[in-house]
């Protein structure tokens, strides 16, 4: 039934093409050749050629008539698919823990009470015995450290995006993981060599996790059917978040009451042990799955089969550098990582210089925003997925919505912690909207590519995390510059950077993003 259906699609597509004058076989069959010849060379030119809404949606309606050809009863959300997505998810929450709980130990890591007064080296001393141990950076040697790892990231995409459609995601994510694990449990040791050593085990953890947080894009070319897309993803992606949750959540009472090394102790095991289960547990094709069901295997299978080629193709470089969509994404996606990076690095500090709380009180503090972000996330990819099936609006337009909330609504959140917040909890509120809005992007700008080119997808992801990551190094070195420089007013500076820069890239940009191309 399956095949007599996408027979039916097929024949449906060529009845579009002009038919051939009647006439002998032979001329038939050479006016056939030659439209499938032009086909050919079409197909590869249509990806990077920006459609207006008719053709966007026929190409809604191509999956839905997939998506009913195919079987009936498909394993929902207990099945190998979203396991994927729940396992992704896990290796997210532990790269990012890895990430971010410097910024919280951190607080603990440095003597704040007195002048640096050999700010490239680490002058040691104790705070509990040699439980804290604490050094004297000056806050430049800070924020490079803070922004060390983006350093190794940005030199990890070019390749791995590259790589990721040749060679098994098996391999790439699962070393990647373990070797940002091990890095991990170097970095109490490398603290008491000096602050130069810990920037280089951060530069080259950044390499790893770059491998792993670019490299999984590519999985969901061959795993994620076509209306399951953003809940797939969102599923995925709100890792990102709940990993900054986790660990400020409880990397306060860890420093506490264990000191702040066995932060990166405890992240570090918990990444080595997850880096194992992934090379038994995963598969980079559903087909070679030894225990999924063969009805799930040809849900997947047949609604990818006008999508996933065997083979990808040479990259069409020159059609990518004409793409106005692909260049709305990369800046939307500069505008986000630039925002991101920057609250998910100075929140904790934020809260510490101008609510003056402890370190543990700091954590929860700072942890709410990405509860909240993490709900966002997940309610973003089910909303938009559920808009799609149902044709309430168009992909073009549901990506549009969400970009938009994505990048308009911290904005908002942001003018209002700098104008209207006047106490402890309406500056809490409106910190934590402005972290958490964020997260709309999930069903946005950070799945568009897969829209546009399936077959390039981990190559365009790498590409526009690349820019987007030149944003995160830039916010931060300036936030750090201005915090030294002028400390009285530095947050309202940094935040009124922030709002006008992603205000101006929304108004030049947002008539060009387009859910397909």
């Amino acid at each position: 039934m399956i095949s007599r259906l996408h027979s039916k699609t097929r024949n449906s597509n060529v009845s579009e093409e002009p038919r051939a004058e009647p006439g002998d076989a032979s001329e038939q069959g050479t006016a056939l050749r030659g439209r499938s010849s032009e086909n050919a060379q079409l197909s590869e030119h249509v990806k990077w050629e920006a459609v207006d809404e008719d053709q966007t949606h026929q190409q809604e309606d191509k999956y839905q008539m997939e998506n009913q050809c195919l079987p009936k009863k498909v394993p929902g959300f207990c099945s190998f698919r979203y396991g994927l997505a729940v396992i992704l998810h896990f290796c997210n929450i532990v790269i990012m823990a890895q990430r971010m709980c410097l910024n919280l130990t951190m607080v603990a890591m440095v003597n704040t009470t007195e002048l640096p007064h050999l700010p490239n080296e680490s002058a040691v001393e104790t705070l509990d015995d040699v439980k804290n141990p604490v050094y004297s950076w000056s806050l430049d040697i800070q924020g490079l450290i803070l922004s060390s790892i983006f350093f190794g990231m940005v030199m990890a995409q070019i390749p791995v995006g590259y790589l990721s459609g040749i060679y098994p995601m098996k391999r790439i994510i699962g070393s990647s993981l373990l070797l940002s694990s091990v890095l991990s449990l170097l970095i109490p040791s490398a603290a008491q060599v000096g602050a130069a050593l810990v920037i280089v085990c951060r530069v080259l953890q950044g390499i790893a996790q770059g491998a792993v947080s670019t490299g999984q894009h590519e999985i969901w070319v061959k795993w994620a059917p076509p209306l399951e897309r953003g809940r797939l993803t969102s599923m995925t992606l709100s890792g990102f978040v709940m990993g900054p949750f986790i660990v400020l959540l409880v990397s306060g009472f860890i420093c506490d009451l264990l000191g702040w090394p066995m932060v990166f102790y405890i992240f570090g095991i918990f990444g080595c042990v997850l880096s194992l289960s992934w090379f038994f547990l995963f598969y980079d094709d559903p087909k070679d799955h030894p225990y999924m069901s063969s009805s799930e295997k040809d849900y997947i299978t047949s609604s990818l089969t006008q999508q996933v080629s065997s083979r990808r193709q040479s990259l069409p470089i020159k059609a990518m550098l004409k793409s106005l969509p692909l260049w709305a994404i990369i800046l939307n996606s500069f505008a986000f990582i630039w925002s991101n990076n920057l609250l998910a690095t100075y929140t904790p500090t934020f809260i510490s210089i101008v609510l003056h709380v402890n370190i543990r009180e700091n954590g929860l503090l700072s942890s709410f925003s990405y509860l909240l972000a993490y709900i966002f996330g997940i309610v973003a990819g089910q909303l938009s997925d559920f808009l799609h099936s149902r044709k309430i609006f168009s992909l073009v337009t549901i990506r549009k919505l969400f970009t938009t909330l994505g990048i308009l609504s911290p904005v908002i959140f942001i003018m209002c912690l700098l104008y209207l917040s006047s106490s402890f909890h309406s500056t809490i509120i409106f910190l934590a909207l402005a972290n958490s809005t964020l997260s709309f992007s999930f069903s946005g700008l950070l799945i568009n590519a897969l829209d546009i080119a399936p077959s390039y997808y981990g190559f365009l992801k790498a590409i526009t995390a690349l820019i987007g990551m030149i944003g995160g190094l830039i916010s931060s070195a300036t936030a750090g510059l201005i915090l030294n420089q002028d400390p009285e007013n530095a947050w309202h500076k940094i935040f009124s950077l922030m709002e006008k820069f992603r205000t101006g890239l929304k108004k030049q940009k947002s008539h060009d993003c387009k859910g397909d191309m």
